[in-house]
Protein backbone atom coordinates (compact mmCIF):
# COMPACT_ATOMS: atom_id res chain seq x y z
CA UNK A 1 0.00 0.00 0.00
CA UNK A 2 2.97 1.87 0.18
CA UNK A 3 3.69 2.07 -3.20
CA UNK A 4 0.19 2.97 -4.23
CA UNK A 5 0.46 6.24 -2.07
CA UNK A 6 3.77 6.45 -3.79
CA UNK A 7 2.45 6.64 -7.09
CA UNK A 8 -0.61 8.39 -6.41
CA UNK A 9 1.32 11.37 -5.14
CA UNK A 10 3.45 11.06 -7.83
CA UNK A 11 0.74 11.35 -9.96
CA UNK A 12 -0.81 14.38 -8.43
CA UNK A 13 2.62 16.51 -8.11
CA UNK A 14 2.88 15.71 -12.07
CA UNK A 15 -0.48 16.73 -12.63
CA UNK A 16 -0.08 20.41 -11.12
CA UNK A 17 1.26 23.07 -13.74
CA UNK A 18 4.66 23.90 -12.62
CA UNK A 19 4.08 27.89 -12.45
CA UNK A 20 0.97 29.20 -10.91
CA UNK A 21 0.23 33.18 -11.07
CA UNK A 22 0.42 33.26 -6.91
CA UNK A 23 0.21 37.06 -5.99
CA UNK A 24 4.48 36.67 -4.43
CA UNK A 25 5.03 35.29 -7.81
CA UNK A 26 3.04 38.17 -9.66
CA UNK A 27 4.55 40.85 -6.99
CA UNK A 28 8.11 39.69 -7.79
CA UNK A 29 7.91 39.51 -11.77
CA UNK A 30 6.78 42.84 -12.02
CA UNK A 31 9.30 44.32 -9.53
CA UNK A 32 11.90 42.85 -11.58
CA UNK A 33 10.54 44.07 -14.83
CA UNK A 34 9.87 47.54 -12.92
CA UNK A 35 13.93 47.53 -12.25
CA UNK A 36 15.39 48.53 -15.28
CA UNK A 37 12.23 50.51 -16.54
CA UNK A 38 12.32 53.06 -14.15
CA UNK A 39 16.42 53.51 -14.41
CA UNK A 40 15.38 54.16 -18.50
CA UNK A 41 12.88 56.70 -17.47
CA UNK A 42 15.40 58.17 -14.65
CA UNK A 43 18.19 58.35 -17.58
CA UNK A 44 16.16 59.53 -20.46
CA UNK A 45 14.62 62.72 -17.96
CA UNK A 46 18.22 63.46 -17.26
CA UNK A 47 18.97 63.79 -20.48
CA UNK A 48 16.03 65.69 -21.56
CA UNK A 49 17.25 68.44 -19.02
CA UNK A 50 20.53 68.53 -19.99
CA UNK A 51 19.50 69.24 -23.76
CA UNK A 52 16.91 72.00 -22.63
CA UNK A 53 19.32 73.46 -20.54
CA UNK A 54 21.60 73.61 -23.65
CA UNK A 55 24.48 71.90 -22.51
CA UNK A 56 24.13 69.64 -25.77
CA UNK A 57 26.14 69.48 -28.73
CA UNK A 58 29.41 71.88 -28.46
CA UNK A 59 29.92 74.36 -25.61
CA UNK A 60 29.94 78.03 -25.82
CA UNK A 61 33.37 78.82 -27.47
CA UNK A 62 34.13 82.45 -26.36
CA UNK A 63 36.67 84.55 -28.23
CA UNK A 64 37.10 88.14 -26.77
CA UNK A 65 38.81 90.96 -28.86
CA UNK A 66 38.75 94.51 -29.74
CA UNK A 67 39.50 95.33 -25.77
CA UNK A 68 39.30 99.22 -25.04
CA UNK A 69 39.34 101.17 -22.26
CA UNK A 70 38.57 104.97 -22.30
CA UNK A 71 41.21 107.20 -21.01
CA UNK A 72 39.58 109.21 -17.73
CA UNK A 73 39.51 113.16 -18.51
CA UNK A 74 38.72 115.73 -16.07
CA UNK A 75 39.64 115.73 -12.51
CA UNK A 76 37.52 111.91 -12.68
CA UNK A 77 39.05 108.68 -12.05
CA UNK A 78 35.95 107.05 -13.07
CA UNK A 79 36.09 105.23 -17.21
CA UNK A 80 34.56 102.56 -19.42
CA UNK A 81 35.99 99.21 -21.10
CA UNK A 82 34.71 97.77 -24.04
CA UNK A 83 34.99 94.41 -25.59
CA UNK A 84 33.56 92.59 -28.72
CA UNK A 85 32.35 88.51 -27.10
CA UNK A 86 31.75 86.09 -29.57
CA UNK A 87 30.29 82.61 -28.89
CA UNK A 88 31.18 80.12 -31.46
CA UNK A 89 29.84 76.88 -29.96
CA UNK A 90 26.42 75.49 -29.61
CA UNK A 91 25.29 76.76 -26.52
CA UNK A 92 24.19 79.94 -25.10
CA UNK A 93 26.90 81.46 -22.40
CA UNK A 94 26.40 84.79 -19.73
CA UNK A 95 28.62 87.10 -18.64
CA UNK A 96 28.97 87.13 -15.21
CA UNK A 97 31.72 89.24 -14.02
CA UNK A 98 34.67 90.88 -14.48
CA UNK A 99 37.55 91.32 -12.87
CA UNK A 100 40.90 93.61 -13.22
CA UNK A 101 44.52 93.47 -11.03
CA UNK A 102 45.23 97.02 -12.89
CA UNK A 103 42.23 98.81 -11.76
CA UNK A 104 41.85 100.26 -8.41
CA UNK A 105 38.99 99.77 -7.02
CA UNK A 106 35.61 97.74 -7.84
CA UNK A 107 34.88 96.75 -11.78
CA UNK A 108 31.44 96.34 -12.36
CA UNK A 109 28.77 95.72 -15.51
CA UNK A 110 26.77 98.44 -16.65
CA UNK A 111 24.33 99.86 -19.14
CA UNK A 112 23.97 103.15 -20.29
CA UNK A 113 20.22 104.09 -20.51
CA UNK A 114 18.12 107.02 -21.43
CA UNK A 115 14.89 108.46 -20.04
CA UNK A 116 12.11 110.13 -21.95
CA UNK A 117 13.41 113.92 -21.59
CA UNK A 118 16.76 112.52 -23.38
CA UNK A 119 18.64 112.15 -19.92
CA UNK A 120 21.35 109.78 -19.80
CA UNK A 121 22.18 107.61 -16.69
CA UNK A 122 23.88 104.08 -15.96
CA UNK A 123 22.25 101.00 -14.68
CA UNK A 124 24.42 98.09 -12.93
CA UNK A 125 23.57 95.11 -14.44
CA UNK A 126 24.24 91.51 -13.01
CA UNK A 127 25.25 89.57 -16.47
CA UNK A 128 24.94 90.29 -19.99
CA UNK A 129 23.59 86.93 -22.82
CA UNK A 130 26.26 85.97 -25.00
CA UNK A 131 24.22 83.82 -27.32
CA UNK A 132 25.55 80.80 -29.17
CA UNK A 133 26.78 81.47 -32.40
CA UNK A 134 26.21 85.20 -31.69
CA UNK A 135 28.10 87.95 -30.48
CA UNK A 136 28.04 90.99 -27.51
CA UNK A 137 29.43 93.86 -28.60
CA UNK A 138 29.93 96.55 -25.81
CA UNK A 139 29.63 100.50 -26.25
CA UNK A 140 29.55 103.64 -24.67
CA UNK A 141 26.01 103.90 -25.97
CA UNK A 142 25.19 100.49 -23.96
CA UNK A 143 26.93 97.73 -22.23
CA UNK A 144 30.13 98.12 -20.83
CA UNK A 145 32.76 97.55 -17.64
CA UNK A 146 32.68 100.59 -15.29
CA UNK A 147 35.80 100.69 -13.27
CA UNK A 148 38.28 103.47 -12.04
CA UNK A 149 41.30 103.97 -13.91
CA UNK A 150 44.45 103.51 -13.26
CA UNK A 151 46.56 106.28 -11.57
CA UNK A 152 49.21 106.40 -14.30
CA UNK A 153 48.03 104.90 -17.31
CA UNK A 154 48.54 106.60 -20.28
CA UNK A 155 47.12 105.97 -24.18
CA UNK A 156 48.39 103.02 -25.58
CA UNK A 157 48.98 101.09 -22.02
CA UNK A 158 47.60 97.54 -21.92
CA UNK A 159 45.46 96.74 -19.03
CA UNK A 160 44.54 93.50 -17.68
CA UNK A 161 41.04 91.65 -17.57
CA UNK A 162 39.20 88.80 -16.30
CA UNK A 163 35.77 87.97 -17.90
CA UNK A 164 34.19 85.11 -15.67
CA UNK A 165 31.42 83.44 -17.74
CA UNK A 166 28.65 81.07 -16.23
CA UNK A 167 30.04 77.99 -19.01
CA UNK A 168 32.91 78.90 -20.34
CA UNK A 169 35.09 80.05 -16.95
CA UNK A 170 37.27 82.72 -16.73
CA UNK A 171 38.41 84.46 -19.92
CA UNK A 172 41.62 86.92 -19.52
CA UNK A 173 42.47 89.36 -21.97
CA UNK A 174 44.50 93.07 -22.51
CA UNK A 175 42.45 96.18 -23.35
CA UNK A 176 44.06 99.55 -24.86
CA UNK A 177 43.97 102.74 -23.05
CA UNK A 178 42.75 104.66 -25.85
CA UNK A 179 40.88 108.66 -25.67
CA UNK A 180 37.10 108.81 -25.31
CA UNK A 181 37.28 110.72 -28.69
CA UNK A 182 39.30 107.87 -30.39
CA UNK A 183 36.86 106.00 -33.22
CA UNK A 184 38.58 103.06 -32.62
CA UNK A 185 37.26 103.26 -29.25
CA UNK A 186 34.26 101.36 -29.70
CA UNK A 187 35.03 97.62 -30.72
Amino acid sequence: MTRTTDRQTMTRTTDLHPWRPTRRRLTDTLLTALAPVAACSVALGALSTWVAAGRAGDPARIEITAGRVFLPYGDTRDTAAFFRITNSGDADDRLVRVSSPGVGGEVTLGRHRTTGGGAAYRDEVDSAAVPAHGSLTMSPHGLDVILRAGARWELGDPVPFTLHFRRSGPVTVEAVVVSPGDVRASP
